[in-house]
């Protein structure tokens, strides 16, 4: 569904300033009853300043995604209301580029206006900026027990590991004298810093892929030709090296592909949950064609609208509401590392959708192997890339 005008309510804060940091935007239909979206990130060490930038930034995305064409944006930041409006000039180094950005998205409007109110009326961003914060201490806790769990195996692997996952940019990382290089992300980007690389790579045939069937939460094994494709990626990912971990759907065709790869990297493998495939309901096990029989009105709307579940299934908005707490975790537990999450079509899809910052409709629309890789990249200051799509070079 789409809607003209909406409501922005955006904020950020920090414990510390510097110190950890997070942000909270809500969308607003414009009788400001409706909820339309909500986002909320824990940032890691960073200032008011940039956590609400970054909070305006994540409002906006979501304001564009809903297809909204003018946009009231509504902030208890003063000084982000009057950058944004022109009065008062951008000077700080750090909000020059979230500054851009978020112009970048404005322009895209027909009209986005920009309203101070007291924070006592943005109580709702507030609230879930606070959350994220919650997040970012309880993110520097589990980060502090990882390190020290996986130091000696992350050492090992990195000593072992080829460079050539590195790009020219990470490749210009080694000169200490090349600052530009280790703080510039693509360049018509903007983005800053070292990007946590998402290498996501989709399990190995199974019957019902074989048979083109709903494959949800079911769990068949990999037949004989998917563990052929698991082996294959795994020494494919083995001779790239530079992987610090892999995470993995808890599913056993998903863990059991990973597994090859972390046989072959050396590395453990990680389950979670939030990885795990769409719930597909009743329409589990059922070809597509099938599942339009036995639901036609509700199957034809599924099709076109992410809201809307199969009986007794997940819809794709819940989907990406948990793919987004997986992309906050995965982002602030590896930083500027590279990870491979071993995962299902749908979780898949909707990382590169992330990374892209387009609508739902690439859910319906993108082609993914089985098997396949993608590469998805995400920045310290919000930014992201898409550096490959549905990679099967390695299976012939």
């Amino acid at each position: 569904m789409s809607y003209e005008h909406v409501i922005v309510e955006a904020d950020g804060g920090s414990r510390g300033n510097p110190g950890p940091a997070g942000f909270g935007a809500v969308v607003f239909d414009a009788g400001h009853v409706a909820v339309l979206a909500e986002r909320r990130e824990s940032l890691g060490i960073a200032t008011n300043n940039v956590a609400e930038y970054r909070g305006l930034i994540a409002g906006l995305e979501a304001a564009a995604e809903l297809g909204a064409r003018t946009v009231d944006v509504r902030m208890d930041s003063k000084l982000v209301v009057e950058q944004m409006s022109g009065r008062w000039k951008v000077k700080h180094a750090a909000m020059i580029p979230l500054a851009d950005r978020a112009r970048r998205l404005v322009a895209d409007f027909d009209r986005v206006s920009f309203t101070w109110i007291p924070r006592a009326q943005n109580s709702h961003a507030d609230r879930l900026a606070n959350e994220a914060m919650d997040d970012a201490a309880l993110v520097g806790e589990v980060r502090a027990a990882r390190e020290a769990e996986t130091a000696t195996v992350e050492e090992q692997s990195t000593r072992s590991a080829a460079p050539s996952w590195i790009d020219e940019a990470r490749a210009a990382q080694v000169d200490p004298a090349n600052t530009e290089a280790v703080s510039a992300g693509p360049g018509w980007t903007g983005a800053l810093g070292r990007p946590t690389r998402l290498l996501l790579l989709r399990h190995g045939q199974t019957e019902l892929s074989l048979e083109r069937r709903y494959s949800g939460r079911g769990n068949p094994p990999l037949t004989r030709l998917g563990r052929e494709q698991a082996t294959r990626a795994a020494k494919m990912l083995a001779a790239k090296g530079d992987i610090a971990a892999i995470l993995s759907s808890p599913l056993g065709r998903a863990r059991e592909t990973a597994e090859a790869a972390g046989a072959a990297l050396n590395l453990p493998v990680r389950t979670h949950d939030g990885l795990i495939e769409t719930d597909f309901g009743a329409w589990e096990g059922l070809t597509f064609l099938e599942a339009a029989q036995h639901d036609p009105e509700l199957h034809a709307r599924w099709l076109g609208d992410p809201s809307v579940a199969a009986p007794g299934g997940e819809s794709f908005d819940e989907v990406r509401e948990r793919i987004e707490a997986v992309r906050r975790d995965l982002v602030a537990l590896y930083p500027g590392q590279n990870v491979l999450v071993v995962s299902h079509v749908t979780p898949i899809k909707t990382l590169v959708q992330l990374a892209l910052g387009v609508g739902p409709s690439l859910l319906y629309r993108l082609h993914l192997d089985l098997a396949s890789l993608c590469i998805a990249e995400f920045y310290p200051d919000g930014g992201s890339s898409v550096r490959l799509v549905n990679d099967t070079s390695y299976l012939s």
